[in-house]
């Protein structure tokens, strides 16, 4: 029997049974496609085509079409690749970390959260790959795979590497954990179908059978990967920060850029989140599952890591100050003063002021309001990245050398086209599979047994 406080308001709303629930979640799968569905897809399709043309164009003539030159060597591509990595941080906290710790509000979110994660990192995946300029001659060999050049290994010492391995890792567990979840779904719908899609989704289910044994091996499979996906919240994006943090250059060499890059990624995922989310339950009329409550409870992570962004931002300024090095510190006052001041005080403007207006309950139970905040954040942190690879590149120990980035078209199409396949993906997956998690909701929603009885 559930035991409900009588304090706390329900986290699923409208009075739903165990019948409502694989109704309100299948008839998206089951049903025609609406009208929102379709002009999204429709603009997501025309945004991946649109970029192909530039990704085409760079594949075809190098990576020179994009904007860098002997200075700046890395800039929009590895400022899309941190942040799409950054983005994918939030599915893998919600399912395995919420999931160790019991928390029940997860269960409308993480399936949407999962998928989200995944299609990230394949957009983040992109950037290091087109970056090589002819991955079809030579990207295999970020792999440590046997050869006959020696054998040619690849350098192990180097953080590079271990982004290969951090993310590839990452990817995979993310991947079986959606799946696993998915599965009980799948012969929810299997069982309601006819005809070729009960053929598909019996395919997709894995013959799932729900026997109490069956329940049993994925409780316990569920659990297991939640612990072995959790260290990967803490360690991808702490690997990714030592692409930055192992090298010299002012401005990259400091200890605090893991747990600065951890809480930056968690800000910004549980931000996609959120704007997801509420297009989400507008478009499938998913009010009663994802609530006012699910929304305010991520927007105070959101407040929570926010803060310790804004706080990592001052440590920087002050370990500067502190380290006595000159060049240290004009790094950081080139960032706030330099030509590139514009998109600092856009990073601190979005990342630290914005947030904080999260304090204001009515802010933070207002749709609107955190719509819109959610985005701001993710410019914010797009800034961020922006502004800690190109402005500590652009000004070096040379004067001679300086220089400035200006992006081209190619710059910013080979970035349309991950948002493209990005949404393309996602309105795919929420329209085909179910995007809330059944099997797990029902189990908080009271049985109508107990409504009768009150």
């Amino acid at each position: 029997m559930q035991v409900t406080s009588s304090v706390r308001e329900p986290l699923i709303t409208g009075g739903k049974t165990l019948k409502d629930v694989t109704h309100d979640v299948s008839r998206q799968v089951e049903g025609k496609p609406t009208l929102g569905w379709i002009l999204g897809l429709l603009v997501a399709v025309g945004t991946l085509l649109l970029g192909s043309l530039a990704l085409v164009a760079t594949l075809w003539e190098g990576i020179g079409m994009w904007g860098l030159n002997k200075t700046i060597g890395w800039a929009w591509d590895i400022t899309n690749f941190v942040w799409w990595v950054g983005i994918g941080h939030a599915g893998t906290l919600i399912s395995a970390v919420l999931l160790l710790f019991r928390q029940k509000w997860r269960m409308a979110i993480n399936r949407a959260a999962e998928a989200m994660t995944i299609f990230a990192v394949i957009c983040a995946a992109m950037f290091p790959i087109i970056h090589m300029g002819r991955p079809w001659l030579g990207a295999y060999w970020a792999l440590p795979l046997p050869n006959t050049f020696g054998s040619l290994w690849v350098n192990f010492n180097s953080p590079l590497l271990w982004d290969v391995f951090a993310i590839s890792t990452y990817f995979s567990v993310s991947l079986v954990f959606w799946y696993i979840g998915l599965i009980p779904d799948f012969a929810t719908i299997r069982d309601r179908a006819t005809g070729l899609r009960k053929t598909i989704y019996g395919a997709l289910s894995f013959g799932w059978d729900g026997a109490a044994k069956t329940w049993s091996r994925y409780e316990s499979v569920a659990l297991i990967l939640a612990g072995l996906a959790t260290p990967l919240v803490l360690s991808v994006h702490t690997i990714v920060s030592f692409d930055f943090a192992t090298s010299v250059i002012p401005g990259w060499h400091t200890t605090i850029f893991p747990p600065y890059f951890v809480a930056g990624a968690i800000f910004s995922g549980f931000a996609m989140v959120l704007t997801l989310m509420i297009i989400t339950r507008k478009v499938f009329k998913l009010e009663d599952y994802i609530t006012i409550g699910h929304i305010e409870l991520m927007n105070i992570v959101i407040i929570i890591t926010g803060s310790i962004v804004g706080i990592a931002y001052i440590t920087e300024f002050f370990i500067a100050w502190y380290s006595g090095v000159e060049a240290e510190q004009y790094a950081f006052i080139n960032r706030a003063f330099g030509p590139y001041w514009w998109a600092y005080w856009a990073m601190m403007t979005c990342n630290v002021i914005s947030p904080q207006l999260f304090w204001i309950k009515k802010i933070r139970t207002s749709i609107v309001a955190t719509f819109a905040l959610s985005i701001v954040v993710n410019i914010g942190m797009w800034f961020e990245r922006f502004v800690i690879i190109v402005t500590s590149l652009h000004r070096d120990f040379l004067p001679s050398s300086w220089a400035m980035f200006y992006p081209t078209l190619s710059d910013i199409g080979v970035y349309l086209f991950t948002f493209g396949l990005f949404f393309t993906l996602f309105l795919l997956f929420a329209k085909f599979f179910p995007v809330i998690n059944m099997a797990e909701v029902k189990s908080i929603v009271k049985s109508s047994s107990e409504k009768v009885n009150k």
